[in-house]
């Protein structure tokens, strides 16, 4: 882990914050090329209806339109929590050249956790990544949100007082 990698993890946290003001899961993302953040994205799958609005896919469909390729050669995402199998998916066919992730993913991780889909041999191209920049602290964001829509729904479900 360098400076550089706590420096945009950092940020994502920022935009998982987002997220989570949203009403979404508190996930956030970005994509760096040449030291210059040329995409962002939070978790957006509640609001729009759309289950494809993980914050990787926003991040990467940004920096594509600020590059003018959908080819991300020589980018690096950043991304709180571990991608699913849909974002490691879009990674590769983005070319992503590097991942950065905090918090490991135990349900739905396609990296390390669950599944290891970018080191399936064969595939067209490879993602190097590094996992736990951050990791507490991204895992701690997380685990506050859900621990609050627990109290929020045992709360709402109590009757209320005579």
């Amino acid at each position: 882990m360098n400076e550089q990698d706590e420096y945009w993890m950092r940020r994502t946290m920022v935009l998982a914050a987002k997220a989570e003001a949203e009403g979404e899961v508190p996930v956030g993302a970005l994509v760096v090329y040449q030291g210059e953040c040329v995409g962002e994205g939070w978790n957006r799958s509640i609001g729009s209806h759309d289950a494809t609005a993980h914050a990787e896919i926003m991040a990467l469909r940004q920096a594509g339109q600020a590059i003018g390729n959908y080819r991300l050669l020589d980018c690096t995402l950043y991304v709180t929590l571990e991608p699913c199998m849909m974002c490691a998916g879009a990674m590769v066919h983005s070319r992503i050249r590097r991942l950065v992730y905090g918090a490991p993913d135990a349900k739905t991780g396609a990296v390390d956790s669950v599944l290891q889909l970018l080191a399936t041999p064969g595939l067209n191209h490879l993602v190097a990544w590094q996992s736990g920049v951050l990791a507490a602290d991204c895992a701690t964001q997380l685990s506050a949100f859900f621990k609050r829509r627990r109290a929020e729904k045992k709360a709402a479900r109590k009757p209320a007082a005579e």
